[in-house]
C-alpha cells in the first residue's frame, strides 16, 4: 500500500535547517551575555529594521496586536473615538482597538485585493472618527493613495498594520513609512518570523518614538522613575537575536514566494483558462505573498478533498469579524459587508513557503483538460505539487 505523503501548508523546519547554526551562535551570546531584556540583540535589530523600511525608527514590542494598541494609544487614541479598519482581517486588530478603549468601525473589503477598499472609507467617517488602521493583507499592500488620501482629507490618524507584510512595496516604497505608524507581527509562520511572539513598531516621527519606547516598558525613563502610565510588552532579545539573522534573507524569500506565485498562477490559467471559475490574487510585483489565496466555488468541499490526500490548506478567514460572535454588540447583521462575506465563503489559501520545492511547481505539465470540475481540476493541481514534493524529499534524504 503506498505511503501516504504530507505536504504541509508551511514548513518553518526547512527555513531552520538552512540556518541553524548561525541561529545557535546567536542565542548562545545573548546566554553568554545575559542581557535578556532590552539588550543589545534588540537595540540593534530595530536600527536594522528600520533601515530596511527606510524608517527613522523601529520598536521592539511583545507581540503584533501589541504594536496596533501602543501606536493607537502613543497617538492619544482612546474611549469616545472611532477608528476604522477592515472587516476582512484577522481578530487582532479589532481587539488592539478595543483595547484602547475606541469603537471599531468594519468596513469592506475590495474586490481585487481582499485589502479594505477606500470607497467605503468616507461612507464610515463620523464625528468620532479619529483613525484608520489599513491590513496590507496575505502580503499585498493595499490602495495607498486611496487611503491616504482620504485620511488627508479629514485629518485622521494612519496607522499601518503590516503584519502580514515585510518587505512589501508600494510604488517602489516599503510599506510600513506611509502613515504616522506601522505595526509588525514576527509570528513564527510570517515571512519574517521569529521562534515566539513578537512585534515592532515603526514612525517617522522623532516624538512618537520616544514616546513609544516609554509606554512599551513600564512608562519609565529610569529605572523606578516612571513618567508615564505604561504597559510591559518588550521584544524578547532571544528573539532578537534570532531575527537579526534571518533579516538579511527576507528579500530572497520574498522573492522565492513570488517565483512560487507566478507557477501557481501559470499552472491555474493553463487549466482553467481566461473564463476560470477559480480567482487568483494575480502577479503583483509589490506583492510579498504571505499567502498564496484563491477564490473557488464550493471552497469546502475543495478543501476536504485536498485534505484527504494530506494536502493541507487554511481559510483566511471563515467568519469576517463583524459576523464575530465576541462583537455582535457592534451592531452588523448578514449582508452588511458582502465582500467581506463572500471572501470568508470563497477564499482558500494554497500551500506556499519560500522553501517550497521549486519540482513541485516548475516541471509541472499543463495537459489539463478545461472545463472540468473545478473542484477536481485543483485536486489534480494539489496532487501533482504533492508528487513532485514527496520526489524532492526521497532525493534530499528526508521523511515525514
Amino acid at each position: 500500500m503506498p505511503t501516504t505523503i504530507h505536504v504541509p501548508f508551511v514548513d518553518l523546519r526547512a527555513q531552520h535547517d538552512a540556518l541553524a547554526p548561525e541561529i545557535e551562535r546567536a542565542v548562545r551570546q545573548v546566554f553568554e551575555r545575559g542581557d535578556f531584556i532590552l539588550g543589545a540583540a534588540v537595540d540593534a535589530f530595530e536600527h536594522e529594521f528600520a533601515a530596511y523600511h527606510d524608517v527613522r525608527h523601529a520598536i521592539g514590542v511583545g507581540t503584533g496586536l501589541d504594536a496596533i494598541e501602543i501606536a493607537l494609544r502613543a497617538h492619544g487614541i482612546g474611549p469616545g473615538d472611532e477608528v476604522i479598519t477592515a472587516a476582512n482581517t484577522f481578530i487582532a486588530t479589532v481587539l488592539a482597538i478595543l483595547a484602547v478603549g475606541a469603537r471599531p468601525v468594519l468596513v469592506d473589503a475590495d474586490a481585487e485585493r481582499y485589502t479594505i477598499d477606500p470607497a467605503a472609507l468616507s461612507a464610515a467617517i463620523t464625528s468620532r472618527t479619529r483613525a484608520i488602521v489599513p491590513v496590507h493583507l496575505f502580503g499585498q499592500p493595499v490602495d495607498v493613495d486611496g487611503v491616504l488620501a482620504i485620511a488627508r482629507r479629514y485629518n485622521l490618524l494612519v496607522v499601518e498594520d503590516a503584519a502580514q507584510a515585510h518587505g512589501a512595496r508600494y510604488n517602489g516604497q516599503r510599506v510600513g513609512g506611509f502613515g504616522h505608524a506601522a505595526a509588525f507581527s514576527f509570528y513564527p509562520s510570517k515571512n519574517l518570523g521569529a521562534y515566539g511572539d513578537g512585534g515592532m513598531i515603526v514612525t517617522n516621527d522623532n516624538e512618537t518614538a520616544q514616546k513609544l519606547r516609554l509606554l512599551r516598558n513600564y512608562g519609565q525613563r529610569a529605572k523606578y522613575a516612571h513618567s508615564i502610565a505604561g504597559t510591559n510588552s518588550r521584544l524578547d532579545t532571544v528573539q532578537a537575536a534570532i531575527l537579526r539573522v534571518k533579516l538579511p534573507h527576507l528579500d530572497e524569500w520574498n522573492a522565492a514566494r513570488r517565483r512560487h506565485a507566478a507557477r501557481y498562477e501559470e499552472l491555474i490559467e493553463a487549466t482553467f483558462g481566461v473564463d476560470r471559475p477559480v480567482r487568483t490574487p494575480g502577479l503583483v510585483a509589490a506583492h510579498v505573498y504571505h499567502q498564496y489565496v484563491v477564490r473557488v466555488p464550493d471552497r469546502d468541499r475543495v478543501r476536504a478533498g485536498l485534505a484527504a490526500d494530506g494536502i493541507e490548506t487554511q481559510v483566511y478567514y471563515p467568519i469576517p469579524l463583524h459576523l464575530q460572535p465576541c462583537f455582535a454588540n457592534l451592531g452588523y447583521k448578514p449582508g452588511d459587508l458582502p465582500e467581506a462575506e463572500r471572501a470568508s465563503r470563497e477564499a482558500l489559501a494554497l500551500p506556499l513557503y519560500p522553501e517550497l520545492p521549486e519540482e513541485a511547481l516548475q516541471s509541472l505539465d499543463f495537459f489539463l483538460q478545461k472545463g472540468d470540475d473545478p473542484v477536481i481540476l485543483l485536486d489534480r493541481v494539489a496532487k501533482m505539487v504533492k508528487r513532485k514534493t514527496s520526489q524532492h524529499r526521497i532525493s534530499n534524504g528526508s521523511s515525514g
